[in-house]
C-alpha cells in the first residue's frame, strides 16, 4: 500500500513540474527533437521560479519543506529561483482537534488526566507539526504535536523526490546533477530529523545550557515527561515578534542593542558552541520588555565541527581586514568554492562585491552583499555546496536581515570584529601568520641555497643540447578534439568535391550521386561545427562586465536570502508565541 501511494505521489510530482521540464527540454533544443539552444533570460528563470513555487505549495507539507531547502542551495538553483523561493512561508491550516488528541493519547495518555488544562484551539500550525497551550503544575506550557499521518505522507513523498532524480539530472549540468543528488540524501535526513521531538528537545536543551549565563538570551525549558518522539512539551514564554517595529518602539526597547545581542549569540552558537538554531526568521524570535531574545522552534538545528569553525572565523577576520587571498582561501577550504576557480575572476567577484557594499565608511558594508555575490558565481561553478555550510550561510543572512530590520545602521562587521577581537581570534590570526611568515622565510632561504647548483647543472644541459622538456596539454573544452575534426572533414570534402565532378563527367549517374550525397554529409557534419556554440569557446567565465550586466537583469546586487530575514514569518500577529 505503501509503495503503491508513492508511485501516485510520484505521478502527482512529474505532472506538477511538467511544465518546468518542458521548459528546460527546450532550452537546450528549441524545437524538442532538434534545433539549437535557446537563451534564457533573468525573467524567464524568474517566470519559471514562480511556477516551481506554486508547484511546491500545490504539492504539499514535504514540498514546501523541500523549497525551504532549496532556497539555502545557490550552488542548485540560480539567483531567481533563489529569491522566489525565499519568500516561501511554512502555514498551512491546524489539523482537526480529535486527530492531534490521538497522538497525545497515544504518546502520553487522557489528555486531561496528563495535563491540569489544555486549550483545544491551536495557537499555531505548520507543515509538520501544530503548537497549542496547557497547564502542567500551575504552570503555562506549549505542546507541540507531529501532524496525524505526516509519517507515511513524507515516506512516500521521499520516495517520489527519490525517482524524480534521474529525471531533473538529465536537464541540469554535471555539477547541479552531483549536488541535486546529495541534495535529496540530505533533505530526507533533515526532514526526519525536524519531525523527531525528541531530537529538537535534546537540541534545545543543550543549546539553553550553552546560555544559562546569558540573562538576554531566554529559550524554553523542556518538560521531559510529558515529551515523545510526536509531542514535545516546553515552557511558554510570550514576547513581541522581533519584526514587530512599532511595537517594540513604544515599549521603550533598544533595537539597536537587541540586534548586537542576536548577533553575538549566534556567532557564539556556530564559533563557540558547534551547535545553533537554523530557523532564524521573525516568527521564531521574540523580544522581551526588557530587550532579551526568546528563540523558538529548534526542529531546524545544526553541527558546526571544529574545521569549518576555524575557516569561518577566518573568513570573518578576512572580511574585517578586507583581505581578498584570505576570503578566498577560507572559501575554497570550506569547500565553497572549486580549488579549480579562477582566483583572479574570484578576486574580481570579491572586489565587486565590497565595491558594491561599501557605504561612506568603508567598514559599513554587509557580510549578505558579500556571501551573496558568491553564491551568484556558485551556481555557475560546478561545485557542492557542503549542507552544514548551507545552513550557516543561510542563518548568516538571514539573522543579518533581522537585525538590519530592528536597526537600519546596523553594522554586522563591526559587531562581528569586535567579537572576534574580543575572543582573541583577531590576534591568534595575527599570530599565525607571523608564524607563517617565518616558515616562509625560512623555506625561501634554504631555497635561495639550492637553486644556483640546480640551475648550473640545467645550463650545461642545454649548452649540451641534452635539455628535454614534458608538456601535459589540458583540454578540458575539446578543442584540440574541435579542431582535428574539422582538419579531417575539410580534407575529406576537398577531395570528395572534385572526386565527385570527375565520377559525374566519366561515370554513370549513380555512382556520382552516391559520392555527391556523401560530399554533402561531409559538408553538413563540417558546416555543423562551426555552428555548435561550444565549438571552441572555453567554459564562461565571471568578469566584471558579466556581473555588472547581472545587476541590470534585476539583481539589485544584495542577496535574496538577506531579504527572507524579513519575508518568511511563521505569522503576521505582533505578538510572537511557541510555535513550528
Amino acid at each position: 500500500m505503501a509503495v503503491l501511494r508513492s508511485y501516485r505521489r510520484f505521478v502527482v510530482v512529474v505532472w506538477q513540474f511538467f511544465p518546468l521540464l518542458w521548459g528546460w527540454l527546450r532550452d537546450r533544443r528549441r524545437f524538442v527533437a532538434f534545433g539549437g539552444s535557446r537563451r534564457v533570460t533573468a525573467e524567464m528563470r524568474r517566470e519559471r521560479a514562480r511556477i516551481l513555487l506554486d508547484a511546491l505549495l500545490t504539492l504539499g507539507p514535504t514540498f514546501i519543506k523541500l523549497g525551504q531547502l532549496l532556497s539555502t542551495r545557490p550552488d542548485v538553483l540560480p539567483t531567481e529561483y533563489i529569491e522566489e523561493l525565499a519568500e516561501l512561508q511554512d502555514r498551512v491550516p491546524p489539523a482537526d482537534w480529535a486527530e492531534a488528541q490521538r497522538v497525545i493519547e497515544d504518546e502520553l495518555g487522557p489528555v486531561d488526566d496528563v495535563f491540569d488544562a489544555f486549550n483545544r484551539e491551536s495557537i499555531s500550525g505548520a507543515s509538520l507539526g501544530q503548537v497549542y497551550t496547557a497547564d502542567v503544575d500551575d504552570q503555562q506550557v506549549a505542546v507541540k504535536v507531529r501532524r496525524p499521518g505526516i509519517e507515511s505522507l513524507v515516506e512516500a513523498d521521499l520516495r517520489a523526490i527519490r525517482w524524480s532524480i534521474p529525471i531533473v539530472v538529465r536537464f541540469v549540468g554535471q555539477g547541479q546533477a552531483f549536488s541535486l543528488e546529495n541534495l535529496a540524501d540530505e533533505f530526507a535526513k533533515t526532514i526526519r530529523e525536524e519531525m523527531d521531538y525528541s531530537r529538537e528537545g535534546r537540541m534545545l536543551t543543550e543549546i539553553r545550557a550553552n546560555f544559562a549565563d546569558e540573562p538576554d538570551i531566554v529559550i524554553p525549558t523542556v518538560y521531559e515527561e510529558y515529551s515523545s518522539d510526536r509531542v514535545l512539551t516546553m515552557q511558554y514564554i510570550e514576547g513581541t515578534k522581533i519584526s514587530d517595529v512599532d511595537t517594540l518602539e513604544r515599549r521603550g526597547v533598544d533595537r539597536s542593542q537587541v540586534s548586537e545581542t542576536l548577533e553575538r549569540a549566534y556567532l557564539q552558537m556556530i564559533i563557540e558552541d558547534g551547535v545553533f538554531h537554523a530557523d532564524p526568521h521573525p516568527g521564531n524570535l521574540a523580544v522581551q520588555d526588557d530587550g532579551s531574545i526568546v528563540f523558538y522552534d529548534f526542529g531546524m538545528s545544526g553541527r558546526v565541527d571544529s574545521f569549518i569553525q576555524d575557516k569561518i572565523v577566518e573568513f570573518y577576520v578576512g572580511v574585517a581586514n578586507q583581505d581578498i587571498d584570505a576570503i578566498l582561501d577560507a572559501l575554497i577550504d570550506m569547500g565553497t568554492l572549486s580549488p579549480e576557480a579562477d582566483r583572479a575572476v574570484m578576486a574580481d567577484v570579491m572586489e565587486l562585491a565590497i565595491q558594491d557594499a561599501r557605504g561612506e565608511n568603508i567598514e559599513t558594508y554587509r557580510v549578505q552583499q558579500i556571501v551573496g555575490k558568491v553564491e551568484d558565481t556558485i551556481y555557475e561553478f560546478p561545485l557542492r555546496l557542503p549542507p552544514n555550510l548551507a545552513l550557516v550561510l543561510r542563518v548568516a543572512t538571514v539573522v543579518e536581515g533581522v537585525c538590519v530590520t530592528l536597526d537600519p545602521e546596523f553594522d554586522f562587521i563591526t559587531v562581528a570584529t569586535d567579537y572576534l577581537a574580543e575572543q582573541g581570534y583577531r590576534e591568534e590570526s595575527i599570530r599565525q601568520f607571523a608564524a607563517g611568515t617565518a616558515e616562509e622565510f625560512q623555506a625561501a632561504a634554504t631555497s635561495v641555497l639550492r637553486v644556483p647548483p640546480k640551475l648550473e647543472r640545467a645550463l650545461d644541459k642545454v649548452e649540451r643540447e641534452d635539455l628535454y622538456v614534458r608538456a601535459d596539454l589540458e583540454d578540458s573544452n575539446r578543442v584540440i578534439d574541435a579542431l582535428a575534426r574539422r582538419v579531417v572533414l575539410g580534407l575529406v570534402l576537398a577531395t570528395s568535391v572534385p572526386t565527385t565532378a570527375f565520377l559525374y563527367v566519366t561515370a554513370d549517374v549513380t555512382a556520382a550521386a552516391i559520392s555527391g550525397a556523401f560530399t554533402a554529409a561531409v559538408g553538413a557534419a563540417l558546416y555543423k561545427t562551426f555552428r555548435r556554440r561550444n565549438g571552441l569557446q572555453a567554459s564562461p567565465q565571471f568578469t566584471r562586465q558579466n556581473l555588472r550586466e547581472r545587476d541590470g537583469d534585476g539583481d539589485d546586487g544584495g542577496t535574496a536570502l538577506a531579504r527572507s530575514g524579513s519575508q518568511i514569518e511563521a505569522d503576521d500577529a505582533g505578538t510572537a508565541t511557541n510555535g513550528d
